[in-house]
């Protein structure tokens, strides 16, 4: 699957933004606070944004729960309606720019868009992508027992089962190996 920088900056921008959801009740939001969002939309580099205020906070966790949706989805028309509903709902504009160092590439939010449209419709407009492409199994969530994050799977061969191969994946395989070892000392 051939992926443009400026649409894998948007994967990853949307796989963080579900990510910062809390996971149950005790769980603490990734976006707890207007100060969070500004950390967010910072490190991911996202332009254009102005001065974020408590009504931005809230669209963005709007747009979030949608996402959250989207990777839920049963099927892929079903992701694909929800899609075409964010990004309608975004005022998607396609245009050409080359801002910041970076080479020419598209943005698909209207000028002066809210961050919450403007994340709706870039993030929105690369999810569109992979379903183009056929591959809405390759938004995922983290197969460990005790972590739902989501990532996209961009392994050549569609195999990646967890969120991080470091930590979770590692740790399921070091505690399935003490098993193993610990049934055969006993058994």
């Amino acid at each position: 699957m051939l992926i443009t920088h400026d649409t894998r900056c948007a994967l990853d921008t949307v796989v963080d933004l579900v990510n910062t959801a809390p996971e149950g009740d005790a769980a603490p939001d990734g976006l707890a606070d207007v100060a969070a969002l500004e950390d967010f939309v910072r490190s991911h580099k996202i332009s254009e944004v102005g001065v974020l205020t408590e009504a931005d906070l809230t669209a963005v966790r709007r747009v979030r729960g949608r996402f959250e949706a989207i990777f839920a989805a049963p099927d892929t028309r079903t992701a694909a309606g929800m899609i075409n509903e964010l990004v309608a709902a975004a005022g998607t504009t396609p245009r050409l720019t080359d801002h910041d160092g970076y080479d020419w590439h598209v943005h698909y939010f209207a000028p002066g868009a809210s961050v919450a449209d403007h994340m709706a419709a870039d993030c929105g407009m690369a999810l569109a992508f992979v379903m183009v492409a056929g591959e809405q199994e390759r938004l995922r969530r983290c197969e460990a027992p005790d972590c739902r994050r989501a990532f996209v799977d961009l392994s050549r061969n569609r195999s990646r089962r967890y969120c991080d191969s470091r930590t979770c994946g590692n740790r399921l395989h070091v505690a399935a190996y003490r098993a193993r070892r610990k049934e055969a000392t006993t058994g």
